[in-house]
């Protein structure tokens, strides 16, 4: 979470608004963070209950767009709750190129998985593409405290992708 200046940071999946509140928690006053929510109700959910957020009723699969709409041309981080380990493959890749398209060129996409999904089939194949898409992946320590424990992914620096370089203009932008 980038802790200085104006960056834009886009949160994918925000649920119930538990990231949401460490998100506000770190950044700079001048921040702009999107939450980007598919579910109807769990959006008029988060806009009664964080009123500073800004929230983006859509799918991530359409990232790029839903960000061109808001006049965003680039983010400083793409924090995702996801449930990565649910999507099937093309699911999951469609997903990170959105986010590695939209990110600045200092960005970095950051996204947690639980300690028990990583012996699964999909969070096997998630991990692959996370080091398909991007560069730089960090693996954080696990965090036991956590119920369940948990630990994150950052990454930096997306790849060349069919031919296209990433991060990619948002159209509109």
């Amino acid at each position: 979470m980038p802790t200085e200046g104006a960056p834009v940071v886009v949160e994918l999946g925000p649920g119930t608004g538990a990231i949401s509140a460490a998100i506000e928690e770190r950044q700079p006053p001048r921040a702009r963070h999107l939450a980007v929510e598919l579910d109807r109700g769990m959006a008029d959910y988060l806009r009664r209950t964080r009123p500073g957020l800004e929230v983006v009723q859509g799918n991530a699969l359409a990232l790029s767009t839903l960000l061109a709409e808001r006049t965003v041309p680039a983010v400083d981080a793409v924090i995702s709750g996801l449930p990565w380990s649910l999507f099937d493959r093309a699911t999951q890749r469609d997903i990170l190129d959105e986010a590695a398209g939209v990110l600045a060129p200092n960005g970095a996409f950051v996204t947690f998985a639980y300690s028990y999904t990583v012996v699964m089939p999909p969070a096997r194949r998630f991990r692959r593409l996370l080091h398909e898409v991007f560069d730089e992946v960090v693996v954080t320590r696990t965090v036991w405290r956590n119920l369940p424990p948990a630990f994150a992914y950052i990454c930096r620096r997306p790849r060349v992708t069919g031919g296209v370089s990433a991060p990619r203009a948002i159209a509109g932008g």
